[in-house]
């Protein structure tokens, strides 16, 4: 960092220009990596004319990215707070462009599947250190909360723009543009970030636990694909014996994680209960997310017969607002209580689910505001909470937190998907004719194969009618995470409330009666005599406030 930025900081405690000019740039990475989850939607007839893969090489060239990504999290994220933030972000910068040339030049689909593979590498280092960079940049809380809104905001926005930006490409270029594109932002990010972005790492991270690498992959990966394929082919017993032996894994992980002292997970992260609460709601939010997704691009396509550009173009139209709630919601979050903004937001999204009930086979105006109504209403949870985890975690563990936050959140996506798309399912199976073929009782996109009229109309209003039960489960689950959200965190409030009082009134005897004044006063006035060591504020809501407090302190180490 430079002594201007230290001149800065230390005065006010607020970023300046510099920081934000640096916090864009770190926003490159983040929209790429969303972006890579759905760019293929498009360039998949091109790759099977190119490369003629198996249709299991195709599920994996699908899919290797996103497994990858979230079984690498949680050990990307504690690596980047030991060796720096800033210099796992430029070796994931470099893979990630590696990974991206491969890809695009791939000569046949295991070449492609590695490349992928390389790719959910890159994007692993990329999400917690960027993140974890935010924390430690911005100190100031409104500040920092401002940036965590525009960075949900465009996390939300990435997913939707990837499919349609590899539409165009692909109309224009060669299938492997679509990898291409990635380069020049790469690029730039490998000559900037150096130029704008300070390092930050825990000066006393302890040895890494190489063990529990494979034990947190062990635990991520066979869950993930397990919930994920029974959202695809149902729960059979392959696919619950795998979610199984990774809950197991899972448990020997966590218990590792509790016995020792240089554990990747620190415990120190769970001290606040705000972490934990903000962990969990956040994969609520993610569950409602993805589980309605399941549902409403295959009502634009095979509901309403659009074509997949056409679905696509249309399905950003809710981006639009989702671009302006996250950086909105976190603007009232500052000036009410979060707890309340982040209540409202779980009902907003609720309310987008009952109107994705009311939908029949043309609602194609319905839908959009519904979705749009309930995407407003989860990113903004999803800023809040995400802001409420990084302000709780000590600033030299900003990337641990970051990657924890991002692994609940794959870990939502991913049963919001098989959970609603099983309630989907069951109706639409149910409603169906039982002489109908067994590939139009299975799916709607099986119906439309068929060719038959009158089958397809039948398909399309059994579509609709399980939409509507989802989207009932969906609005129900919601609510109940309102009421869940109001419960941890106030919860959690008054319990670091309770131990800010018991520690005030512990004031020692050989105290003297200035120190005494200032430790009584606390409570009041947030702030002690700069004579004396400063302390946090006794937070308004979820120990935010001292957690800011906290945060002004040079706590990481900064070159």
């Amino acid at each position: 960092m430079t002594n201007a930025m230290r001149t800065t900081v230390d005065r006010d405690g607020l970023a300046g220009r510099r920081e934000w000019t640096a916090f864009v740039v770190l926003l490159l990475p983040l929209l790429l990596v969303s972006m890579d989850v759905s760019v293929l939607f498009f360039a998949i007839p091109s790759i099977d004319r190119d490369l003629a893969p198996s249709a299991t090489q195709q599920l994996w060239i699908f899919d290797v990215y996103a497994f990858v990504l979230a079984g690498l999290l949680i050990t990307m994220g504690s690596l980047g707070d030991r060796i720096g933030r800033r210099r796992l972000l430029l070796l994931g910068a470099l893979a990630f462009g590696a990974a991206s040339v491969a890809a695009a030049y791939a000569a046949g689909p295991g070449m492609l599947i590695a490349a992928r593979a390389l790719l959910g590498v890159g994007g692993a280092t990329l999400m917690p250190s960027t993140m974890g960079l935010v924390r430690n940049m911005f100190r100031d809380e409104r500040q920092r909360s401002r940036a965590v809104g525009i960075w949900s905001g465009a996390m939300a926005g990435g997913i939707a723009l990837g499919s349609v930006l590899s539409g165009v490409m692909l109309q224009r270029f060669w299938r492997g543009s679509v990898f291409l594109i990635n380069v020049p932002a790469m690029v730039l990010l490998l000559v900037l970030v150096p130029v704008l972005v300070p390092e930050f790492k825990d000066p006393d991270p302890g040895r890494f636990d190489l063990l529990s690498m494979p034990l947190s992959m062990g635990a991520v990966l066979p869950v993930v694909y397990g919930i994920k394929e029974s959202a695809a082919h149902g729960l059979d017993l392959p696919n619950a014996l795998t979610i199984a032996a990774g809950l197991l894994v899972g448990g020997l992980f966590v218990r590792r994680q509790r016995s020792r002292g240089d554990a990747m997970i620190s415990r120190e992260l769970f001290r606040d209960r705000g972490f934990a609460a903000g962990i969990g709601l956040n994969a609520l939010a993610a569950f409602a997310m993805m589980g309605s997704a399941f549902f409403t691009t295959q009502y634009l396509q095979s509901v309403l017969g659009m074509g997949t550009m056409e679905a696509a173009l249309w399905s950003m139209a809710p981006s639009l607002a989702v671009g302006v709630a996250a950086p909105t919601a976190t603007v009232i979050a500052q000036r009410t209580d979060r707890t309340r903004v982040i209540c409202a937001g779980f009902v907003i999204a609720a309310a987008g689910f009952a109107v994705l009930a009311l939908t029949g086979t043309d609602s194609l105006w319905l839908l959009l505001c519904g979705c749009a109504v309930m995407s407003c209403g989860i990113v903004t949870v999803m800023a809040l909470v995400s802001d409420l985890a990084l302000s709780t975690a000590p600033p030299e563990k900003a990337s641990s937190a970051a990657s924890l936050l991002e692994t609940g959140q794959e870990f939502g996506g991913a049963t919001g998907m098989a959970l609603l798309g099983a309630v989907a399912t069951a109706v639409y199976t149910a409603d169906m004719p039982g002489s109908a073929p067994e590939a139009a009782r299975k799916t709607l996109p099986g119906a439309v194969a068929m060719g038959d009229a009158s089958l397809i109309s039948v398909g399309r209003e059994a579509f609709v009618h399980s939409m509507q039960y989802a989207s009932v489960a969906g609005a129900a689950l919601l609510l109940a995470g309102a009421v869940l959200a109001v419960t941890l965190l106030r919860r959690a409030a008054a319990r670091e409330g309770a131990a800010l009082t018991s520690q005030r009134g512990s004031i020692p005897a050989t105290a003297t009666p200035v120190r005494a004044a200032a430790l009584n006063r606390r409570g009041n006035s947030g702030v002690l005599p700069s004579s004396t060591p400063r302390c946090g504020a006794l937070p308004a809501d979820s120990g935010s406030a001292r957690n800011a407090a906290r945060a002004r302190q040079p706590a990481t180490r900064q070159n």
